[in-house]
C-alpha cells in the first residue's frame, strides 16, 4: 500500500501512543515507558461493532448492480438447461463427481484434462493481479464473495433495523416486543439467504430440479443436507456477524497485494492537499477571508460513517479499507450540499497529491510495464487455452506397460511384454475403433477380449462418453530386438477415420 503521508491529529508522537496504549492496558498515573508496553500489546483488537450507514451515489449503484448480476448468476445459473443430446446430462454447469465430469455449457472436461483448471486458475491470478496494478483492491470492494453477501445481509439489517442513528438508538434502548420482533426477523432473513446460499451451492453437483424435490422430500444423500448445513453457518457467521474481521484478519489478500502495488496504482484516497486543514464551514469560511489556508473538508465523518470496515480515510492508507468508494458518494454529497467541487475523496495516487502540491499536473498511468506485463501474460494463457479447447479432439488412447515383471522370457526363449491399453471415447455415442500396433517388426500380437473383422483388424468397442482398457501382449521370438525399442499404438475411428495414436517401449535384456 503507499506511504501515509499525512498523520492525523496527536498521532505519530510518542506520547500520545503512550496514551493510548495506557488507555487500552488501564494504566493509571504515570504510564510505564514504551517498551514496557510491547510484551503486553494484543496482537488480535476486539470487534468493535460497526454500524454502515446508507449512501447514494456512483459506486454505491456500482455495488448494487454487481450484487444483484453476481448473485443471480450463483442462485439461478443451476437451473439453465443446456441439451447435450441423449446420454448427457441437460444441466449447464455441473460437477459430476460420480461420473468424473465437469460440465460447462458446450465444454465438457474429463479428469485427464485437469490442465484447463490449471489455466483458469493462473488466467484468475493475472486478472486479479491486473486489477490491483491499476486500482488497488477493487476486487475486495466490488466482486468478493464476502463483500457481495455481506452488502447484502447489511441491507436486510437496515430494511429491518433502520439505518445508522435508528440502529444505534435502538440498540441503546430498553428491550422491547418491537426490538425482539426486529431481531428475530433479521436473524430469520439473514438465516433464510445462508440456508439458500448453501442450498445453491450443492445444486451445482447434482441435476438441480431432482436435487431440489429430494431435499424436499427429505430423500436427498446426507452429504447434501451436511454440506447446505455447513454453508448455512459460514454464510450466516461471515457476512453477519464477522464482517469487516473476515477482510482484516482472516483474508491473506490484502498483505499479499500490498506487495504487488505501486505508486501508481489508484486507490481510493482522501486528497489532502484540498482538504487541509479541516474545519467547519464557517470557520473555514473565515480563515479564507483573511487569507489563511483552510481546507475543503468540513470534518462531517460521513466518509466514516459510511464505510463497511469503519475506516477513517483521511488518516491514509489503511488495511481495513476495501477500496468500495462508497465513501467517495458520501464526500460528494456533502461537497455537493456546501457548494465545493466534489471528488475530495476519489481513487487517486499519493503521487498525484504531491505532484499537484509541487504546481504540477498529475498523471494517470494505467499502461505501463507492470499492466502490460499482466496483460501479456493473460492473453498468451486465453490463447493457449482457447487453442486448446479449439483443436481437441473426442477420442484419445493412452498405455500404460506392465512394470513387474518388465518383460517376459518364454519356455521357447522368446520375450513378451504386457500392456493395458486405455481408449477414450469423449462422444455421446458407441463408436467403434481399429487398434493396430507398429513400429516393431516380426512380432505377434494378443490382444485379450478383443474379436478381429474380417479384413483381420482388431476392433474395440467403445460405449458413449466411456472408457475402455484392452490387454495387449506383445511377443518377440527372434531373440535380435534391442534392448529398448519404440512401439506405436494406434487407434481409427471405422466410421469417420479419426485417428489417435501414443508410443511405448518393447524392452529386452
Amino acid at each position: 500500500m503507499p506511504v501515509i503521508t499525512r498523520e492525523p491529529k496527536g498521532a505519530g508522537s510518542e506520547p500520545a501512543v503512550v496514551e493510548a496504549a495506557a488507555a487500552v492496558h488501564g494504566f493509571k498515573g504515570t504510564p510505564p515507558p514504551p517498551d514496557a508496553l510491547d510484551d503486553d500489546m494484543p496482537l488480535y483488537a476486539a470487534r468493535r461493532k460497526i454500524y454502515p450507514q446508507a449512501v447514494h451515489g456512483t459506486y454505491r449503484r456500482i455495488k448494487w448492480a454487481v450484487l444483484v448480476v453476481t448473485l443471480g448468476i450463483y442462485y439461478l445459473l443451476p437451473f439453465v438447461r443446456w441439451d447435450r443430446g441423449p446420454n448427457a446430462p441437460g444441466q449447464a454447469v455441473l460437477i459430476d463427481f460420480p461420473n468424473r465430469r465437469f460440465y460447462f455449457f458446450f465444454i465438457e472436461i474429463w479428469p485427464q484434462e485437469i490442465y484447463y483448471l490449471t489455466g483458469l486458475l493462473i488466467l484468475a491470478a493475472m486478472v486479479l493481479f491486473l486489477m490491483n496494478a491499476v486500482a488497488g483492491r477493487v476486487w475486495c470492494g466490488y466482486l468478493c464473495p464476502q463483500t457481495v453477501w455481506t452488502d447484502l445481509f447489511c441491507a436486510i439489517e437496515r430494511w429491518v433495523e433502520g439505518d445508522r442513528r435508528e440502529h444505534m438508538l435502538r440498540e441503546r434502548g430498553p428491550w422491547t416486543a418491537e426490538r425482539v420482533a426486529r431481531l428475530g426477523l433479521k436473524h430469520f432473513l439473514w438465516l433464510m439467504v445462508a440456508w439458500w446460499t448453501g442450498g445453491a451451492w450443492v445444486l451445482y453437483f447434482s441435476d438441480a430440479p431432482t436435487l431440489v424435490k429430494e431435499l424436499a422430500t427429505l430423500q436427498a444423500p446426507f452429504v447434501a443436507y451436511l454440506w447446505i448445513g455447513i454453508l448455512t453457518f459460514t454464510t450466516y457467521a461471515l457476512a453477519g456477524h464477522m464482517r469487516e474481521q473476515v477482510c482484516t484478519y482472516m483474508c491473506p489478500w490484502p498483505r499479499i497485494q500490498a506487495a504487488l502495488t505501486d505508486e501508481h496504482a489508484l486507490n481510493v484516497t482522501y486528497r489532502y492537499d484540498r482538504g487541509e486543514p479541516r474545519g467547519s464551514v464557517k470557520k473555514n469560511a473565515a480563515l479564507r477571508e483573511q487569507a489563511l489556508p483552510a481546507g475543503d473538508c468540513i470534518d462531517c465523518h460521513q466518509c466514516v460513517y459510511v464505510c463497511p470496515t469503519g475506516v477513517d480515510i483521511r488518516d491514509g492508507a489503511n488495511l481495513g479499507c476495501i477500496q468500495c468508494g462508497l465513501c467517495i458518494d458520501a464526500c460528494d454529497s456533502v461537497m455537493a450540499k456546501v457548494g465545493y467541487p466534489t471528488r475530495l475523496i476519489a481513487y487517486d495516487t499519493d503521487l498525484n497529491i504531491k505532484e499537484r502540491q509541487a504546481g504540477k499536473s498529475p498523471q494517470l498511468k494505467i499502461i505501463r510495464a507492470r499492466t502490460l506485463l499482466y496483460g501479456l501474460a493473460i492473453a498468451v494463457v486465453g490463447i493457449v487455452m482457447l487453442y486448446a479447447l479449439a483443436t481437441r479432439t473426442t477420442e484419445s488412447i493412452s498405455v500404460i506397460h506392465d512394470r513387474n515383471p518388465v518383460f517376459v522370457r518364454l519356455s521357447d526363449g522368446s520375450l513378451r511384454n504386457g500392456y493395458t491399453v486405455r481408449i477414450v471415447n469423449k462422444q455421446l455415442a458407441t463408436r467403434e475403433f481399429a487398434l493396430d500396433i507398429g513400429g516393431i517388426p516380426n512380432v505377434s500380437y494378443e490382444f485379450i477380449g478383443v474379436p478381429g473383422s474380417d479384413d483381420g483388424r482388431r476392433i474395440v468397442e467403445v460405449g458413449p462418453d466411456q472408457t475402455r482398457e484392452v490387454r495387449v501382449l506383445v511377443t518377440d521370438r527372434s531373440g535380435s530386438v534391442p534392448k529398448s525399442t519404440a512401439i506405436v499404438f494406434q487407434i481409427t475411428d471405422v466410421a469417420t477415420g479419426l485417428q489417435a495414436e501414443t508410443s511405448d517401449y518393447f524392452r529386452a535384456p
